[in-house]
C-alpha cells in the first residue's frame, strides 16, 4: 500500500512538473505576442507550484503516516529539499504577481518574467533530482 500511495503522489507531482516547465515555455516561445493565452498560462502555471508544493508535503505525509516518521534529510538533500521549496513559493508568488500587474508590463518584461520562470522550473527540475538521489 505504501508504493501505491507513493507513486500516486508522485504522478500528481510529474504533472505539477509538467505544468511549471511547459507553460512558461508555451508563453515564451508559443503565445509571446497573446497576452490572453499567457494569462491562462500564468492560471496554469500557479496550479503547477500549487500541485508541486502540495504532493511535495504529501511525500513527507505518507512517510510519517506509513512509517510513523518524516525521513531524515541532510546534508545535499537538504539543500535541494530548501531549493525546492524556495522554487514553489517563489513561482506561485511570480505567478499571482502576474495576473494582477502584467497587463501593465511590456511585452519585453513579459518575455523575461516567463524566462525566469522557466529558470526557476529547471532550478526546481535539477533540485529534485539531487533530493531523490541524496535521501
Amino acid at each position: 500500500m505504501l508504493n501505491l500511495v507513493y507513486t500516486g503522489v508522485q504522478i500528481l507531482h510529474n504533472f505539477g512538473a509538467v505544468a511549471v516547465v511547459g507553460s512558461p515555455a508555451a508563453a515564451w516561445w508559443l503565445a509571446r505576442d497573446n497576452p490572453a493565452a499567457q494569462g491562462r498560462l500564468a492560471w496554469l502555471l500557479i496550479i503547477g507550484w500549487a500541485v508541486q508544493g502540495a504532493s511535495g508535503a504529501g511525500f513527507g505525509m505518507t512517510s510519517y503516516f506509513f512509517k510513523g516518521q518524516l525521513p531524515e534529510i541532510s546534508g545535499v538533500a537538504l539543500i535541494a529539499l530548501v531549493a525546492k521549496m524556495a522554487c514553489v513559493t517563489c513561482g506561485f508568488a511570480v505567478g499571482i504577481l502576474y495576473l494582477k500587474t502584467a497587463s501593465r508590463w511590456s511585452v519585453a518584461t513579459r518575455v523575461r518574467v516567463w524566462q525566469g520562470m522557466l529558470a526557476l522550473a529547471g532550478t526546481a527540475l535539477t533540485a529534485a533530482a539531487f533530493l531523490r538521489w541524496f535521501l
